[in-house]
């Protein structure tokens, strides 16, 4: 092999080995390009439950929590201050136009009367003496023996005394009144609802003691919310059924609408009259107002699990073309047990997501899975 080697001019040798190192290294280049060319990978997109959403035709109507109330509510107080010392009736009590339903300690009026008395008593006595000076001196001046600048002195005298006893007589009668004051009286015939003092208690003129709920009409007082105002206004009647009354069913018509909303609550006072009251309604049952509409009309509804809620505003994943999401803001309507109805913002066979709505971004690239509500 030497003497082989040997035989072989050195500069052919030298472009051999030159053309064997050469194609090694574009060999080993070749191999790490290879190795370090980025891969494409296929991207895996998340399944996600879907549903098409249909319109069905079903009746809107609303149900509202409510208590049967009186037509007519009187809240009676006092007209003077004072201490309570009796009270003649209970919560429930039946009592009629007149009837005394709680009474003041009257010590301190009665002082008032007895001076205002004694007043009248001193005015009438001073008119008395008046009315003789001014008969004597009418005699006087007519004989002669004073001049009638001293008559009409008298005559001043009788008016003056006269105009007291109409001012002590009227200051008289009104110690009267309060004296009559420190009686609570029943206006009108009905049933005591509500009592908020006690024997012992100090009460002011004017502070709320007692609710008497006159006989005769009944009705059903409801809250609604603002945004329920106008279908309410629309309806033309409601059914009112009892929770303690199964299966019967009233129909009433809406009276009464609160103009203003309860600080509170932010809701709307509604009374609802009853085209009938049957006896075994009573005062304070829990009674439940259903409003529908005459006609059926398109009803969108998603389960609760498909609304995603942004701040305060609600929304949904629409699935646009090639499985993008978008998040769309809808108006809801009314809730089911585990559902919702989507009044606006959403079009019947739509696609949206039905679950695991917090896992999703806008413009994410989903796989399709589920089926048609």
């Amino acid at each position: 092999m030497q003497k082989y080697w040997s035989q072989i001019p050195r500069k052919r040798l030298y472009c051999v080995v030159a053309a064997v190192l050469i194609g090694v290294a574009a060999a080993g280049g070749i191999v790490w390009n290879l190795k370090n060319q980025p891969q494409v990978v296929e991207e895996e997109l998340p399944t996600a439950r879907t549903l098409v959403v249909g319109a069905k035709k079903e009746a809107q109507s609303y149900a509202y929590a409510g208590e049967v109330r009186g037509r007519y509510e009187s809240k009676l107080a006092f007209q003077v201050n004072g201490k309570i010392v009796k009270r003649n009736v209970q919560l429930g009590s039946a009592v009629q136009a007149g009837d005394v339903l709680l009474q003041i300690d009257p010590k301190d009026v009665q002082q008032t009367v007895s001076s205002m008395n004694a007043q009248v008593a001193s005015a009438q006595s001073q008119l008395r003496l008046a009315e003789k000076n001014r008969e004597r001196y009418q005699r006087l001046c007519q004989n002669g023996a004073v001049s009638q600048m001293v008559y009409d002195q008298y005559v001043t005298a009788y008016d003056a005394a006269l105009a007291a006893v109409q001012q002590a007589e009227a200051q008289q009668a009104q110690s009267g009144n309060q004296m009559e004051y420190t009686l609570l009286r029943a206006d009108h015939a009905g049933v005591v609802s509500e009592l908020t003092a006690e024997i012992g208690q100090v009460v002011s003129a004017g502070q709320p003691i007692a609710t008497v709920i006159q006989n005769g009409e009944r009705e059903i007082e409801i809250s609604v919310p603002e945004n329920r105002l106008a279908e309410l206004n629309q309806a033309g009647t409601v059914q009112v059924t009892f929770w303690a009354l199964a299966n019967r069913v009233i129909e009433g018509t809406v009276r009464e609408v609160a103009p203003m909303a309860d600080p509170v609550t932010r809701t709307f006072k509604v009374r609802v009259a009853l085209n009938q009251t049957p006896p075994e309604v009573k005062l304070g049952m829990t009674a439940s107002v259903t409003v529908g509409q005459g006609s059926s009309q398109p009803v969108l509804t998603v389960p609760l699990t498909a609304i995603y809620q942004n701040g305060s505003q609600p929304g949904l994943w629409v699935v646009q073309a090639e499985g993008t999401l978008s998040l769309r803001m809808v108006k809801l309507g009314q809730y089911g047990s585990d559902s919702v109805q989507v009044v606006e913002g959403l079009q019947p066979g739509e696609r949206i997501i039905a679950a695991g709505v917090h896992k999703f971004r806008e413009g994410q690239r989903i796989s399709l899975g589920g089926g048609t509500l």
